[in-house]
């Protein structure tokens, strides 16, 4: 009976062993997603995803879900030997581009509509599994912090002071809304962070020239106002990176912003690594 106890432990012992062993020995790399822009844009990304370069192989595939950067990127991981591949989408919206992403990784069958044709030329050769994270910087709590940390940053005088969280935002109405939602939800950081007068969040719709346009007279007549009631507008880019056309779009009027984005911050980086920690724990591969 001892006997078969100590067999037991044994077994035991060497199967967690066995599966410590063999997650000490997995080799996962790390894909990360990125819009792309000029190359101070690029560069920005690259130095955000620099610190997790020791940790596993890494490599950026610039573009809106671009099949072309997209396969550059998997076969620089595979050609490192990974043994699976965690694509982390670094765009505000848990949306953007997911089902572009996920038909060319060949983790669904129906391309989306009006992006692809369903042929095997925009699907990726691919030798190892992959798994692609659900999550964007709008759910990203750490973004919250950023934001009022940049906003302190520029203040001088809360109570005689109005911050305007602006960004990109989407063409389609809903979810729009959806931003703006949890664009303010994230903005409660800002608001506990000092006693400013106002925290104002919208979105420029940018490449929507008619609603962009309605926002543009919104967001000026705001400025205008305030300024008119000797208070000061914060402007805080709700950007990865730079002030994008807020400089063209506000030319004229009183405000003050350091033309900052989330980047450069280490708490991107951190939110890149956690979203590839909570795919490795997730991992059914």
């Amino acid at each position: 009976m001892r006997f078969l106890v100590l067999f037991a432990l044994l077994v035991s012992n060497f199967s967690v062993f066995s599966s410590a062993q063999e997650l000490a020995n997995d080799n996962v790399g790390l894909l990360v997603m990125a819009h792309g822009g000029a190359p101070a844009w690029n560069q920005a990304v690259m130095d955000a995803v620099a610190p997790l370069e020791n940790a596993q192989p890494t490599a950026i595939a610039f573009g809106m879900a671009d099949p072309n950067t997209l396969q550059a990127a998997v076969n620089e991981l595979q050609g490192q030997g990974v043994t699976a591949i965690h694509v982390i989408r670094l765009f505000m919206s848990s949306e953007s581009f997911l089902r572009s992403t996920e038909y060319i990784f060949g983790l669904r069958d129906d391309p989306p509509e009006g992006s692809y044709d369903g042929t095997t030329e925009e699907r990726l050769e691919l030798s190892v599994p992959v798994s692609i994270s659900r999550s964007g910087l709008l759910d990203a709590l750490a973004v919250g912090d950023l934001l009022a940390d940049r906003a302190l940053g520029l203040s001088l005088d809360p109570a005689k002071e109005t911050v305007l969280i602006v960004g990109h935002g989407p063409g389609d109405d809903t979810e729009n809304a959806t931003w703006l939602q949890r664009m303010n939800v994230l903005a409660n950081q800002v608001r506990t962070a000092a006693p400013f007068h106002r925290v104002v969040v919208n979105t420029l719709r940018e490449d929507w020239t008619n609603k962009r346009a309605i926002v543009e007279e919104e967001l000026r007549s705001l400025i205008v106002a305030e300024s008119a009631k000797g208070r000061t507008v914060l402007i805080v880019p709700f950007r990865l990176f730079g002030f994008g056309p807020y400089a063209e779009v506000f030319e004229g009027l009183s405000y003050r912003a350091d033309r900052l984005g989330f980047l450069p911050d280490s708490r991107i980086t951190g939110w890149i690594e956690d979203q590839f920690q909570q795919l490795t724990e997730r991992r059914s591969f």
